[in-house]
């Protein structure tokens, strides 16, 4: 995930105290409200994401913009769309997905099935990236993909399948450097600004919205990828995110984390033997 906007700088605060006071008490409101809680979100990003968003509704104060957002549920949706971080791509990152064909696929193939979790799916490029992977890897049709994200909005957007068309170039370049077996061009179909991928990529997956910072583990995986997410949480957040996966996966399951993301100094360090260090690709050993 990245951002869904340009961020902007939040201006200097007047009075930096009563900044974080009416900061502390949106979140509060927004948590006891709706059930959304971004109350361990890093703040440096929360303030700018908040700060935009005051200019987009014309509101002066985070109060005033408080007191619109518990009145006004669209307000709410248009601020979740800011806080939930939603830029993807297909392939993202292609030295990842190569290294997960070539060091986690063959592992795969020893299960009879396969379960695995991809969280902060957002609008589901990542999704329907790893689902063409293991199709060309021969193991999609044994295999459910769960693809959580806190945003409703977007999941909508990735049980659609259809991305815009200006990005398929850039999709596609990252697809042959992953290893890609095809023309990539065969797994979409152009229609007017839009690239519509195909049904059956989503066969096997199953999308639900989950809060990592609230929500309780529902399966027991074997993989779980949760990639460019946790570098928005404090540190609190990510440990209790971390004992979230580690209760999740089964024993020798792999956990797929960002470029900037690392099992490092966390709780959970020890309980993982690394795969490819550089992919942050680990394997669950205690």
């Amino acid at each position: 995930m990245a951002l869904p906007l340009t961020e902007t700088a939040a201006p200097p605060p007047e009075d930096p105290e009563l900044e974080q006071l009416e900061i502390d008490l949106l979140l509060e409101a927004v948590y006891r409200r709706y059930g959304f809680d971004f109350r361990q979100y890093a703040v440096a990003s929360l303030k700018r994401r908040l700060w935009r968003r005051l200019a987009a509704e014309r509101v002066g104060t985070i109060s005033e913009l408080q007191a619109r957002l518990l009145h006004d549920p669209r307000c709410m949706e248009r601020l979740l769309l800011d806080l939930s971080i939603n830029v993807t791509s297909m392939f993202r990152d292609p030295t990842f997905y190569l290294a997960f064909r070539e060091k986690v696929v063959p592992l795969l193939r020893t299960y009879p099935f396969t379960r695995i979790w991809c969280a902060g799916c957002s609008t589901g490029e990542e999704v329907y990236s790893l689902a063409i992977l293991l199709e060309e890897e021969g193991v999609y049709e044994r295999t459910r993909i769960y693809a959580t994200d806190i945003n409703e909005n977007v999941l909508t957007t990735a049980r659609e399948g259809v991305f815009p068309l200006a990005s398929m170039q850039q999709y596609t370049e990252n697809y042959i450097r992953s290893g890609g077996k095809h023309d990539f061009s065969r797994y979409y179909v152009a229609a007017y600004d839009g690239a519509q991928f195909p049904h059956s990529l989503t066969e096997n997956v199953v999308f639900a919205q989950h809060n990592l910072a609230m929500d309780r583990s529902f399966n027991d995986f074997n993989v779980i990828i949760c990639r460019n997410v946790m570098i928005y949480f404090d540190r609190a957040l990510q440990d209790r995110v971390h004992g979230l996966f580690h209760d999740s996966l089964e024993m020798f399951g792999i956990l797929a984390l960002g470029h900037k993301e690392s099992l490092a100094f966390t709780s959970h360090a020890g309980s993982y033997d690394e795969i490819d260090p550089a992919e942050r690709i680990y394997r669950k050993i205690r």
